[in-house]
């Protein structure tokens, strides 16, 4: 199986709206920051097996990165419990990874949606 999986805009609101945290990863073929970043991105996957990592080829699915109002690649976004809790470009390094993913582990979600409810 897999560490990272492709999603595809039949895929995609179901994997990102499941509970625990989710980290997608818009990319393409020809952008190099895009391609130093998949090791970093595959070996936190190993590293976490209880987070779902996946991509999204955004050549592959224009209509999907649209949808996700990606204008610059590599993008990554984070989702918890189904809310999005991270969107920013640029590639990041293992321990910038890293770090991403104890802050978003630590949220507490209750005062996520308390924010979010209250604009």
């Amino acid at each position: 199986m897999t560490a990272v999986h492709a999603l595809n805009q039949h895929t995609f609101a179901s994997s990102i709206h499941q509970d625990g945290v989710v980290l997608v990863d818009f990319w393409a073929e020809w952008c190099r920051p895009c391609r130093a970043f998949a090791p970093v991105f595959e070996g936190a996957a190993a590293e976490h097996p209880e987070i779902m990592f996946a991509s999204v080829d955004t050549e592959a699915e224009p209509a999907l990165a649209s949808a996700a109002k990606i204008t610059s690649v590599p993008t990554l976004m984070a989702f918890r419990d189904g809310v999005l809790v991270y969107s920013r470009p640029g590639a990041l390094a293992p321990a910038g990874l890293h770090e991403l993913i104890e802050s978003i582990k630590a949220l507490d979600m209750n005062e996520v949606r308390t924010q979010l409810a209250s604009g």
